[in-house]
């Protein structure tokens, strides 16, 4: 029987066929629909994470500032300045033309540079709670690997961007990506940051799996995850033991699950509507890191369970909404550039809340936008800056941003 391959349907025709079968193509033209909401809703959040972020941190660090020596306002004034700081660099980011990305020189240079940065700290790297991870410039301290993140989304974001025009995927994108993830992880391994590994573990392979690499390519990525998972079981600070301490909490407890444990008491104490801000007893020592790591302890305890569940809606509508932008993007640099940071911001949520709920061990990162920290929160303003920046040069969504009538989003 001979096809007449005039008549026959290609492959892109039967794949759209297939969704609009299945009623997938119209549930994603509902879900793209006035991307512009989903800019308010980021810049909206945002900056309410940032408020109740300073609130938090206010509360939460003034004993042990007054225990220091210090002055109660002293983490709560350097958060203020870095939330400062890094608004100026989100709206840098955010105004820098995101074809400049594409040029091979300059990626390379960045990533260059903070991958030198992050070997420069593995060997003369400040010790902070276990981890050689900061880099005292001055009487700066900066934490590279967290701009790190950064460089890897756009890496990649650029390589899968390639795919669309190459047929050489196992060159082009699985092996660099695999490259990527193994440097990455590997230089956070080294610093005894294994909450860092895993977020650039789980970044990489939902990118993948996001851009719809074939099967056995994610199969051998996901293997080689599991190979730098047990390197980073070898050297990240206390690894072993926070496994031990999440499998076996009771008996830990006075040990090395007495962070966890504790944590749980304070969310437990706050109960319904929470023990009112700065009344909380978390801070009095009970809790270590109650400011930065364990931030999400405190809101759990002074605003109770009404306040958890109001920033879990936030930080679901802040993911719900990055995604959305990068559904609705037409240029498949957008797309993929909006994705990665949404998987950082979500793959990291998930992992703080849960260290501070014992669902997961705990490993050591911090809640996005609202934890102190300096490098954290900079190089968050900044992911989404580039984010923002990159989807408001997308024709679909430049269109739909022109037709808001509002100068500065476009």
């Amino acid at each position: 029987m001979v096809t007449d391959k005039r008549t026959s349907p290609s492959l892109k025709e039967r794949r759209l066929e297939t969704l609009r079968r299945t009623g997938v193509a119209d549930r994603q033209r509902v879900a793209t629909e006035k991307p512009s909401a989903a800019f308010y809703w980021i810049f909206i959040i945002v900056a309410s994470f940032v408020m109740l972020g300073l609130v938090m941190v206010l509360s939460s660090s003034s004993v042990t500032n007054l225990h220091s020596g210090g002055s109660a306002w002293g983490m709560f004034q350097r958060q203020l300045i870095w939330a400062g700081l890094g608004t100026i660099a989100m709206w840098a980011a955010f105004a820098f033309p995101y074809e400049t990305w594409r040029k091979k020189f300059l990626l390379q240079f960045v990533v260059g540079l903070v991958v030198a940065l992050n070997v420069l700290v593995i060997l003369r790297g400040a010790i902070v709670n276990g981890a050689r991870a900061w880099l005292d410039i001055g009487p700066f301290r900066m934490q590279p690997s967290e701009f790190m993140k950064i460089a890897v989304v756009l890496f990649c974001a650029n390589l899968l961007s390639h795919r669309h025009r190459s047929v050489q995927i196992t060159s082009i994108v699985l092996w660099p990506m695999i490259a990527a993830l193994a440097v990455s992880a590997g230089l956070c391994a080294l610093q005894k940051d294994f909450g860092g590994s895993l977020i650039f573990g789980g970044v990489v392979l939902v990118m993948m799996f996001i851009a719809g690499l074939p099967a056995r390519q994610l199969v051998a990525t996901t293997l080689s995850v599991g190979v730098i998972g047990v390197f980073v079981l070898n050297f990240a600070s206390n690894a072993s033991a926070r496994m031990f301490a999440f499998m076996n909490l009771e008996a830990t407890k006075d040990d090395t699950g007495y962070q966890v444990y504790q944590s749980l008491l304070s969310i437990a104490n706050g109960g319904w509507s929470g023990t009112g801000i700065g009344s909380g007893t978390s801070k009095w020592g009970y809790v270590p890191l109650a400011y930065s790591d364990f931030i999400f302890s405190v809101i759990g305890e002074e605003l109770g369970l009404f306040g958890t569940i109001a920033t879990l809606l936030m930080l679901s509508i802040l993911l719900f909404s990055i995604f959305k932008l990068a559904l609705r993007a037409h240029d498949p640099m957008v797309r993929y550039v909006a994705s990665g940071f949404g998987c950082w911001m979500a793959i990291q949520t998930i992992l703080n809340i849960g260290s501070a709920i014992s669902v997961l061990p705990v490993v050591g990162v911090t809640l996005p936008f609202v934890s102190y920290g300096g490098s954290a929160l900079i190089a968050t303003y900044m992911g989404i800056g580039f984010m923002l920046g990159a989807a408001r040069r997308d024709p679909v969504i430049y269109k739909a941003l022109r037709e808001t009538g509002i100068k500065w989003l476009r």
